[in-house]
């Protein structure tokens, strides 16, 4: 997952996605980042001259927050070959050696140890877990949950990792890719997630093969070239993720606010997503992602926003005769389906699987390629 801010520089993350790469526009600011503790198995940070000492090192603290135990830390560029560059920097000797000084003791207060410098970069390793570190931080976050981040500021307190019985034990258990795309995550495994078993869990697993069997017989494309980048508004488990598994493209879960907190899960399985209310605009630029799955979004919106929003939204990110799919309600999908005429989408809504009797229903529609002002178009209706 990269990410980028727009004002200095606003178009790599365009760029990013163009090239079919998981991209967001954000930034290290004073919110937390939008992604659960333990998410990532390696973060990276090249040129961005983020402070990171500033503020009692609470960007680097965050970074901590996020990486899972074990996980790598690699910082290129200033002060990391500082010998070689001070001059061009504009900085004096002593200023950088201090910086970089001052990092690397941040980095062994958070129990991270230092395993390579060359050149201009440096690469530190987050310890398994606690009992083998040998500094001990006094300043502990007292949350209870380190997920619940959605615009809740940071702080200079070092998020926990879980306990260990033993100090070769990895804390978050040692996953590998790609078994750990189907085996129970930790989280479930530990029952850290309300109202999800080992048993739920896989059950959502073999319900998302079979809709996304679905899917592809509906539409032959999907799993192709053709649908590169692909969200999942309401990503759940990741069970739909999981079931497209293709190199062929990747998937944005996205687990909505309001929803039950499954992130870590998804982050667990070797996957990725962020956090995002759909009352809001999401943090990336017009046409996107090829195509966008919608599972229940809509009734779980109902009360809080207006569903005319949320599609605007979609039709923003959505690429021109991109496609998204839509599960859902039959009166919800009705529903949508008489606004989407209007928005130069082609609809058509479909049974469930299991039958017509099922109330939830299928709805697939593609986004139409038209030019303000033109006749040109893709729509069948002109």
């Amino acid at each position: 997952m990269s990410f980028a801010p727009r004002d200095n520089h606003e178009a790599q993350v365009q760029f990013a996605l163009e090239r079919g790469v998981p991209a967001v526009i954000g930034v290290l600011g004073s919110i937390h980042l939008p992604y659960p503790s333990r998410a990532f198995d390696m973060a990276q940070c090249s040129r961005c001259l983020i402070p990171w000492t500033a503020n009692d090192g609470m960007y680097l603290k965050e970074v901590d927050r996020v990486l899972r135990p074990g996980g790598y830390w690699i910082l290129s560029g200033p002060p990391i070959n500082w010998k070689t560059y001070y001059k061009t920097w504009k900085r004096s000797k002593e200023d950088v050696q201090t910086e970089q000084r001052q990092i690397e003791a941040l980095a062994e207060s958070l129990c991270w140890e230092k395993k390579y410098e060359k050149g201009d970069m440096a690469i530190w390793k987050k310890k398994v877990n606690t009992k083998s570190c040998k500094s001990k931080s006094v300043n502990v976050c007292q949350t209870e949950d380190a997920d619940d981040v959605w615009y809740k500021k940071m702080d200079t307190c070092v998020t926990p990792s879980p306990e260990v019985t033993n100090a070769n034990e990895v804390a978050v258990g040692a996953l590998k890719f790609p078994a750990r795309l189907y085996a129970v995550p930790p989280r479930i495994a530990n029952g850290l997630v309300d109202g999800v078993t080992t048993e739920s869990y896989q059950e959502d697993n073999k319900l998302w093969k079979k809709h996304v069997n679905t899917y592809k017989r509906i539409n032959n494309l999907i799993g192709t070239t053709r649908y590169r980048n692909v969200m999942d508004m309401n990503a759940g488990l990741g069970g739909f993720a999981a079931a497209l598994e293709s190199r062929k493209s990747w998937v944005m879960n996205v687990v909505p606010t309001i929803a039950k907190n499954t992130l870590g899960v998804i982050y667990e399985r070797g996957l990725i997503g962020i956090y995002h209310d759909w009352c809001e605009g999401f943090s990336t630029y017009p046409r996107s992602y090829d195509l966008i799955h919608a599972s229940g979004v809509f009734s779980l919106y109902k009360n809080e926003c207006n569903l005319e929003d949320i599609l605007l939204e979609m039709d923003r990110m959505l690429r021109p005769e991109g496609a998204v799919i839509f599960r859902d309600e039959v009166d919800v999908l009705n529903k949508v389906r008489k606004i989407v005429g209007g928005m130069r989408w082609d609809a058509k809504i479909m049974d469930h699987e299991d039958g017509p009797l099922v109330p939830e229903k299928i709805l697939v529609v593609v986004k139409q390629y038209w030019v303000a002002g033109s006749r040109n178009s893709t729509s069948k209706d002109q």
